[in-house]
């Protein structure tokens, strides 16, 4: 059996078509980004950067004799939703990977400090995107990641964005990857593909990263104290939850393989989350407020039908209309869950020491 495992053909996979919920390229603004002064949180800064070179993980992402198996006897449904998700996650670290490392490159002369932080975080992205490229393989499948980098879109971000953005980013990805891990460790006989083992080392490369963008972010005062800064954070907050929340609706299935509902695991995520912000943003959500899960939900609703619209047979013009009925319907519940009332919380970062 292992052996026609290891001589099975592993096929390029074409990549996923992008949509506005597909995981994004970013880039930034590199001189300005190498302006930034940290040296008022200097301290911490250097402390998270020596658990960076302490490397903790290194040693983590090492496949066992557990993934030398045939995978052959998933059906195609469950095959076909790991398949998505496992790609989904690698390009997700993959695109951290590849912003990271043109921060590392672009400020190593300018801002060694930040360039440094960012080349240990590059690191971790990579073998992330690596281990779960290596995983698809599994599957007879891989990305070209080399094609992704050529032909990928990128989404320019003004640095201040891309602290709020990845900030969060990270922080969700800790919750989601250690909420899984601790389901699975409760329940094992939903562990039915190792990658999940790996999940509370690999959550810990998530924590550590929004660690060091807290730092960052810290050491900047004016992105978190005024009226600015707290409809930014209120917006980035909103952002990830709604990505996320449409994103796992639609792929409630994978997530009822592993013993989960997709509902009820991310508003555990989005409000650990939000917890976890308030130690650092000036205001957060309400998120147990019962009109943002309604409206959250709704937003699910809407854009479930709006991806059934392409399969209806009516005409172009038709799906077009209806389309854009839907966007706007989504718009408009994200828009009321922005306008509820937030919570403000005690943290005003005039001066860090």
């Amino acid at each position: 059996m292992v052996n026609s495992i290891l001589n099975s053909q592993v096929l390029t996979k074409n990549p996923a078509k992008e949509t506005l919920l597909t995981p994004r390229f970013y880039t930034t603004d590199f001189e300005e980004m190498a302006k930034i002064d940290i040296s008022s949180n200097i301290e911490e800064v250097q402390a998270i950067l020596d658990e960076f070179r302490d490397d903790f993980n290194q040693q983590h992402f090492i496949r066992d004799k557990e993934f030398i198996v045939d995978w052959s006897h998933f059906d195609d449904k469950t095959r076909e939703l790991f398949i998505e998700f496992l790609e989904r996650s690698c390009t997700a670290e993959f695109s951290g990977f590849l912003l990271y490392k043109e921060l590392s490159r672009n400020l190593k002369d300018k801002n060694p400090l930040l360039a440094e932080g960012f080349s240990f975080m590059s690191r971790d992205e990579a073998r992330h995107a690596g281990f779960l490229n290596k995983a698809m393989s599994d599957f007879n499948l891989s990305l070209d990641l080399g094609f992704l980098t050529k032909n990928r879109k990128y989404t320019f971000f003004a640095p201040k964005f891309i602290f709020y953005a990845t900030y969060l980013s990270e922080k969700i990805g800790y919750w989601r990857y250690i909420t899984i891990y601790r389901h699975l460790e409760k329940n094992p006989e939903f562990r039915i593909y190792p990658i999940f083992r790996f999940f509370e080392s690999w959550c810990q490369d998530e924590n550590r990263h929004g660690d060091f963008f807290a730092a960052v972010l810290k050491s900047q005062p004016q992105l978190l104290k005024g009226w600015e800064s707290k409809l930014w954070c209120r917006f980035f907050l909103l952002s990830v939850f709604v990505t996320m929340y449409l994103n796992d609706v639609q792929r409630e299935k994978f997530y009822a393989t592993i013993g989960l509902d997709a509902r009820k695991f991310d508003v555990h995520v989005i409000r650990k989350t939000n917890q976890s912000s308030a130690r650092l943003f000036p205001v957060i959500l309400d998120v147990d407020n019962p009109l943002f899960l309604e409206y959250l939900e709704n937003c699910s609703r809407e854009n479930l039908q709006l991806l059934e619209i392409d399969q209806k047979n009516i005409s172009d013009f038709e799906k077009k209309i209806q389309k854009l009925l839907k966007t706007f319907s989504i718009i408009n519940y994200i828009l009321k869950m922005f306008l509820l009332k937030p919570i403000y919380t005690e943290n005003e970062w005039e001066v860090v020491f």
